[in-house]
């Protein structure tokens, strides 16, 4: 992983969130879980990505089964 990822300032939330966009875009509606342990970047910077494509209604989340799961909104 890139120290600029480590850096845990905004830019790299950015980059995370665009990581994440990329993600969802390639698969179906995923858990939180299953998100963070994909993506290749720190639990917290992909939480943080998830925050900033939900206040941007990039994203939506789903009641699945057992847990919520998140898919990019169909815009």
């Amino acid at each position: 992983m890139s120290a600029e990822l480590e850096s845990r300032d905004v830019s790299s939330i950015g980059i995370v969130a665009g990581i994440v966009w990329e993600y969802l875009k390639e698969n179906d509606a995923v858990t939180l879980s299953k998100l963070a342990r994909d993506v290749d970047a720190p639990r917290d910077l992909v939480m943080q990505g998830v925050g900033w494509l939900a206040r941007e209604d990039k994203i939506v989340f789903h009641e699945g089964a057992r847990s919520k799961l998140i898919s990019l909104c169909e815009k």
